[in-house]
């Protein structure tokens, strides 16, 4: 069983210590991949996984975050979780890493942040209950099948 590495403090704060891998640069620096590809791998992966109602959401020149943002939802924390880590590796298997990935802890709603696409994975309860589909009503969205997704 390995030990933990200890945290430093650096600058008063306590920071964990830098990987000893480094992964791939983010999405924003590889300039061969389109944003709109990053959104179907993660649709994919989401798929592969059984995530239901998956939709991606056009929102370029609507904010500054993203350009897309990849909706989908488990039944279960367990099934999220899955659903989160399978994007994360598959995205990562592509050479892309995100710069943000929030809410696996408590898995009800998962935030994976690619830069130019912003993934949400959430339990049905929390999918409801913030209602994104409904703030970007008027977006565009990407046909999203099970066909289409294994295209790319």
């Amino acid at each position: 069983m390995r030990a933990k590495p200890k945290k430093k403090k650096v600058d008063g704060r306590t920071r964990a210590p830098a990987r000893l891998k480094e992964r791939s640069a983010p999405a924003r620096e590889r300039p061969g991949i389109e944003a709109q590809k990053i959104a179907i791998l993660a649709a994919t992966a989401g798929l592969d996984k059984k995530a239901v109602g998956v939709e991606i959401i056009d929102v370029t020149g609507k904010v500054d975050y993203a350009d897309y943002l990849v909706l989908m939802t488990g039944h279960s924390d367990r099934h999220v979780t899955a659903i989160a880590q399978a994007v994360d590796e598959l995205l990562s298997r592509e050479g892309l890493r995100p710069i943000s990935l929030e809410g696996l802890p408590q898995a009800s709603w998962v935030l994976i942040d690619f830069v130019d696409v912003v993934v949400h994975v959430f339990e049905e309860q929390s999918r409801s209950l913030y209602d994104l589909d409904g703030l970007w009503m008027d977006a565009r969205r990407v046909p999203v099948s099970e066909r289409a997704a294994s295209v790319s």
